[in-house]
């Protein structure tokens, strides 16, 4: 008993030291964001990245997604007789959940994962030790670009992802479930507001946030060798879409 109770505080001071030392890397990251000089050409750089090497994943996730929303909503609002509500529930659905979550859970996994393993590649080759012997600070140089864009992207890839689900949902209706145009489009004006686009926006923001924030700090500090990359990697990917899905329950509970 006195043995499994030492193993589980030493786990205990384990996760501690882990979250505490996130959460340093994080200030850290925020604190230099406001120090010149700014990295502007890296920020663009993985503004493309980020925005523009997950488009079509984004695109393609956000249409059948709303294809599959406009399917199974008809189903089981056809046994209420509400099937004129079809246009709000997949708006609703992937302004206020799905589109966020998804296209957060797209991005981390193609971009997130490749972020993860540059920088950590960068750690084992001794890049970072060599920009630090340079003069050059690497939280400025490698995370802070990475981070800044992700809050700026996520945004705009979540906003393609729910107009592009729209209008999968809108094929589908029109075309394959015989609901009329006036209708899908009349109701969605009339039973989504302004609110509902903010929850999304506040997800979309908070999530490029632990996405970019996450990846490159496993990157940061993964472990040398191609093993401890790609253990580095594994793990930010699953704990950011782990914490996406924990995240958006918080954050849907809260602003409901």
């Amino acid at each position: 008993m006195i043995k499994f109770i030492r193993l589980l505080g030493g786990y205990g001071v384990e996760l501690f030291l882990f979250l505490g030392k996130m959460f340093i890397f994080l200030v850290d990251a925020i604190y230099y964001v406001f120090i010149p000089p700014f990295k502007f050409k890296n920020f663009l750089r993985q503004v493309r990245f980020f925005g523009n090497k997950s488009m079509i994943v984004v695109i393609f996730t956000g249409a059948f997604s709303g294809m599959v929303l406009a399917l199974q909503g008809f189903y089981a609002l056809n046994k209420f007789g509400a099937e004129a509500l079809l246009g709000p529930a997949v708006a609703l659905s992937l302004i206020r959940e799905l589109g966020p979550v998804l296209c957060a859970l797209m991005i981390t996994g193609r971009a997130g994962s490749a972020i993860t393993a540059e920088i950590g590649i960068m750690r084992i080759t001794e890049q970072i030790d060599a920009l630090t012997v340079m003069a050059v600070n690497p939280m400025k140089y490698v995370v802070v670009p990475n981070i800044i864009a992700g809050i700026v992207t996520f945004p705009l890839l979540t906003a393609i992802f729910d107009v592009v689900g729209i209008y999968g949902g809108y094929l589908v209706s029109i075309h394959a479930l015989g609901l009329s145009e006036g209708t899908y489009f009349s109701q969605m004006e009339l039973y989504v507001d302004f609110k509902d686009i903010r929850i999304g926006l506040y997800k979309s923001l908070s999530f490029g946030l632990l996405v970019t924030w996450i990846c490159t700090f496993m990157g940061y500090y993964a472990g040398y060798g191609a093993r401890g990359v790609s253990r580095a990697t594994t793990n930010a990917v699953v704990l950011s879409s782990v914490i996406i899905l924990l995240w958006d329950y918080m954050l849907g509970a809260f602003l409901l």
